[in-house]
């Protein structure tokens, strides 16, 4: 089968795999310059840091990325500094937005003058079509089987035909996407790409602290749960003490809240408990992973993901 080439704007990767955009700082610099140099899509998580933190990472990237390759965000609507945070993005010359947990029509007005690409990411063809009405460039289209913040209860399998059928513009199949013969699974679908981020954040440049990448080498698929989350959106986590706390209703609050999203619970902290997970304390916080988390056994340098995703894809 051959790869499909997939196009974003004026963008063309040399590979059409994009790397999930993963906050709070699980998907840094680091990581998304090291998918770019391979040819893919490298995402930086530009949810929940400050505005001189993504400006940092932006040019971070670019540098570790010697100017190849494509870098892009994803910054969630939910998120209250959504509007300055983008046009951060845009002022340092991002190549890509990616954008989800709501839905936003400005986002296309502020990035038309730069002519910066706007991806939507949805779960449904309703929300699709309504995106590429809007200005997008391409849609995610992601199925319950992702980690984080979930759109539907629906798989991938069934969304992506649905999705595919009802918009012109490139479609690329997220959730639980672990490997090359999933890819090859969803460019039969009709998949333009594929956005992974489990599989990369199980690699040796995402910096993320080692006692959270050993709770995914652990996971069981019995472990991979569904939690509450302040945002308004359930989320697929690793059940660990804070999940139990969550269930129970007796998860922290912060004790200096930020007020980082538009609209909150306040049933806990989801800023501190992704952090908290992130430094390593993964005992008091959360662990967001996609459904299929439990098939990775090994954390190997981004240029090996690649070769064993391109081969696996090459023999399915």
């Amino acid at each position: 089968m051959q790869l499909p080439e997939l196009k974003i704007g004026n963008l063309k990767p040399r590979f059409p795999i994009i790397q999930g955009g993963m906050s709070i700082r699980v998907s840094t610099a680091s990581l998304a310059a090291a998918v770019a140099r391979c040819g893919g899509i490298g995402v930086i998580g530009g949810t929940g840091v400050s505005l001189d933190d993504l400006r940092d990472q932006i040019r971070t990237a670019r540098a570790l990325s010697q100017n190849q390759g494509i870098i892009g965000v994803n910054i969630m609507y939910a998120a209250r500094e959504f509007m300055q945070l983008v046009k951060t993005a845009i002022n340092e010359h991002i190549d890509v937005i990616f954008t989800g947990a709501g839905f936003s029509r400005e986002i296309f007005n502020w990035c038309k003058e730069s002519q910066t690409p706007v991806v939507s990411i949805v779960s449904s063809s309703r929300a699709a079509v309504l995106a590429e009405k809007s200005g997008a460039a391409a849609v995610v289209a992601e199925g319950c089987e992702a980690g984080g913040h979930l759109g539907t209860d629906r798989s991938i399998k069934e969304i992506l035909p649905e999705i595919k059928q009802a918009v012109k513009i490139p479609v690329i199949a997220a959730g639980g996407i672990t490997d090359g013969y999933d890819m090859a699974e969803m460019v039969r679908l009709g998949a333009d790409g594929v956005q992974i981020a489990t599989r990369f954040l199980l690699s040796e440049e995402c910096d993320v602290a080692d006692e959270y990448k050993q709770v995914y080498l652990n996971a069981r698929q019995e472990d991979v749960i569904i939690i509450k989350s302040p945002v308004g959106l359930p989320g697929r986590a690793i059940k660990n003490t804070f999940t139990d706390l969550i269930a129970a209703g007796d998860a922290p609050m912060s004790e200096e809240c930020e007020a980082c999203l538009r609209h909150c619970s306040g049933d806990y902290c989801i800023k501190d408990a992704l952090l908290n997970a992130r430094n390593g304390r993964v005992e008091e916080g959360v662990v967001f992973s996609g459904a299929n988390v439990y098939k990775i056994k090994s954390i190997l340098p981004v240029a090996q993901i690649f070769e064993n995703i391109l081969l696996e894809f090459s023999l399915a």
